[in-house]
């Protein structure tokens, strides 16, 4: 199984981004994919999650403001970000659940200058 995340670049205030994660080995429509990105000194948290059905979740600190969806065909896995803050610095992880399987993604470094 692989979770292979990109996108990630330093970008200023108030910006945009998108990140995307591309998987591979597994039923990627049957799985369950999300985005989680950690701080230094900070626990991962979640960011944003969609269901093999396609409804999502996200954070509050996001709503709003970042949007996941999902291309089954592509067995691509996005995340929109608008209107950047400075906290939203940090290493994004993708990760695909299904039952009691679960696979991460390396990671993409955001950066949002001030």
């Amino acid at each position: 199984v692989l979770l292979v995340e990109s996108g990630g670049v330093l970008v200023q205030l108030g910006g945009s981004l998108g990140l995307s994660c591309a998987a591979s080995g597994i039923t990627f429509s049957l799985y369950g994919m999300g985005w989680y990105r950690q701080a230094p000194g900070e626990q991962r948290e979640l960011v944003a999650r969609i269901t093999r059905g396609g409804s999502t979740n996200l954070a509050d600190s996001v709503k709003g403001r970042f949007t996941i969806y999902r291309d089954n065909a592509k067995n691509i896995v996005y995340l929109q970000m608008n209107r950047l803050k400075p906290e939203d610095t940090s290493v994004y992880y993708c990760n695909a659940y299904f039952i009691k399987n679960e696979y991460w993604g390396q990671g993409t470094q955001v950066t949002v200058s001030s």
